[in-house]
């Protein structure tokens, strides 16, 4: 691609500086979205094929998790090479059809920066380990060991044991957050920053509109190495890390969270303004999630958007509990701006994981398009495709195939995407055996088989997408009047001169609430949303919402 041609991919931004701000996000991960040469894995010319059904959707933009040049240790998130693409999903020019076709159908293009840390195979790791004193013998986190040999701090890593791993021919450690070929740079490095971000603008310049910034938290650690304090026992969690894994018994305020970090990513965002792209960064910590999204998107000169991990738990959220974190990011982040997400490719699909009716679907579609905030999708929820259970000899995760059984990992939301119940692994792939098994429960749920049922989850989301889009309020208004009564969950959303209140019944039962005072009208009746009662009470059947409109002069016309 001619830098002209990037100039040309990039003209429609210049319209909307400011599309990112309540836009719905449609996450690919791209082995498991369509296999277009047979090899039973996903690839970049699946992906332009199947980018009609993420238009049809009415999704403003894709995600699309790592393609580039990996060994495939952690399925692309050890990256060798920053700026190709692994011959497994195809070429730069493949990757360039995806930009070409996406814009086409009005989808803006953001991917997957990995940028932490690298493969052990990345030349400049090889370089690295080659000696102390070599041009990039700094470029990652060595240390020396104690006198005794043993690891230079008491680091966890996330996939288990020490984040340390010791190398004979430095005679040194080297720090690894994740697996052990997956070491960490070190940001601390003026060279590394620089470097990344000429990463950031190789893609930007090939027409990307922005990145999905994996464990944004995680750039910079302590450069004096210092030890992690433990977690008392009663704050302990599993949101990053299953509870079989010590991880959670640290405070990780030494090998993640720093400070130096926000300076970084004013360089990332300086990047980025020049081509009007936007960021949308992961925050893993389970302690402070809300918080530090809010240190990393304040202001016009960090990240424009992240997302932390509250409303992927594993119990299904109450009304309490959504307002509660609805409020608490209010309070810790008043100048920042979230992302929301159900399910993703790292934990169990929310449909299972929080065992789900099919209204109760319905309900959280619904109130997933009504927060303040982005809105992520992931490929298959908008089916309501329930988790696969894998079997061990299937597994390709190595964190399930390190935690088995107690934790059987992500390969069970990864499976394939299912297109048509009557074709060959649901239409995935012709290859006799893809890389992970197409789960005969899914078939029922395949795009062509709910495309043709009116009832099906796929319309709903579609309404849902679509009246989220029609209402400014929805997409870029505040959040007020916060509150859950009962199993009511209630707020209101304001922009300008559009009012619109919200409630929804989150349990099996029905509820009764006052209706808000003035004059509004109802709205939303494709969403099954409920009118007020004769007797002027709101009554609302089990997981059912309540959308009003009010404008000025006290009408909702």
């Amino acid at each position: 691609m001619t830098a002209q041609d990037g100039a040309r991919a990039r003209t429609h931004l210049v319209k909307d500086p400011d599309w990112w701000r309540g836009a719905v996000i449609y996450q690919i991960y791209p082995r498991s979205f369509q296999d277009s040469n047979g090899d039973g894995i996903g690839d970049l010319r699946g992906i332009v094929r199947r980018l009609p059904h993420v238009a049809s959707l009415g999704a403003d933009a894709v995600w699309i998790s790592p393609f580039f040049t990996s060994p495939m240790k952690d399925f692309g998130y050890d990256v060798s090479d920053y700026c190709d693409v692994d011959p497994m999903f195809g070429t730069l020019a493949d990757f360039d059809a995806v930009i070409e076709t996406a814009h086409g159908l009005g989808l803006k293009v953001m991917i997957d920066l990995v940028l932490s840390h690298t493969s052990d195979r990345h030349p400049w790791f090889v370089e690295s380990r080659a000696s102390r004193d070599n041009a990039r013998a700094n470029w990652y986190v060595w240390a020396d060991p104690k006198p005794d040999g043993t690891p230079p701090n008491n680091w966890l890593s996330i996939f288990g044991g020490p984040a340390w791993q010791w190398d004979g021919r430095r005679m040194q450690y080297y720090l690894h957050n994740f697996l052990r070929e997956q070491p960490d740079l070190n940001f601390h490095e003026p060279e590394v920053q620089a470097a990344l971000l000429e990463v950031a603008r190789f893609w930007l310049e090939r027409g990307v509109d922005g990145f999905r910034l994996d464990t944004i938290n995680f750039y910079f650690c302590d450069k004096e190495l210092r030890d992690n304090p433990a977690l008392p026992p009663e704050e302990r969690n599993s949101t990053i890390a299953p509870a079989v894994n010590p991880y959670n018994w640290q405070q990780h305020i030494h090998d993640k969270n720093r400070p130096e970090n926000i300076e970084f990513l004013k360089k990332l965002r300086a990047v980025m303004d020049e081509y009007t792209a936007a960021a949308v960064g992961e925050v893993g910590d389970a302690q402070r999630g809300l918080e530090i999204l809010g240190e990393y998107t304040a202001g016009d000169d960090r990240m424009q958007m992240c997302y932390a991990f509250e409303l992927l738990s594993g119990t299904r959220p109450s009304a309490a509990r959504v307002a509660e974190v609805m409020a608490h990011f209010a309070a810790v982040a008043p100048d920042g701006w979230a992302t929301w997400a159900y399910s993703n490719h790292d934990v169990v699909r929310h449909v299972t994981r929080w065992n789900l009716s099919a209204p109760a679907q319905r309900a959280f579609t619904t109130l997933l398009m009504c927060l303040r905030g982005s809105a992520c999708i992931y490929q298959g929820e908008e089916l309501g495709l329930p988790e696969a259970d894998v079997a061990f000899e299937d597994l390709k995760d190595p964190y399930g195939i390190e935690f088995w059984p107690e934790f059987k990992g992500r390969d069970g939301c990864r499976t394939p995407m299912v297109w048509d119940p009557e074709a060959l692994n649901g239409g995935f792939s012709e290859a006799a055996r893809p890389w992970l098994p197409v789960p005969a429960e899914h078939l029922p749920h395949a795009v062509a088989a709910e495309e043709a049922d009116p009832a099906a989850l796929v319309h709903h989301y579609r309404r849902a997408i679509a009246f989220r889009h029609a209402h400014p309020a929805l997409m870029k208004g505040s959040l007020e009047n916060l509150r859950a009564e009962g199993e009511v969950l209630i707020f209101t959303r304001r922009l300008g001169e559009e009012e619109i209140f919200f409630a929804l019944n989150m349990s099996d039962a029905p509820a009764t609430i006052a209706p808000p005072e003035g004059d509004w009208t109802p709205i939303g009746e494709e969403l099954n949303s409920a009118h007020p009662g004769v007797d002027g009470n709101l009554h609302l059947a089990h997981w059912q919402p309540c959308i009003l409109l009010r404008r000025p002069g006290g009408s909702g016309e």
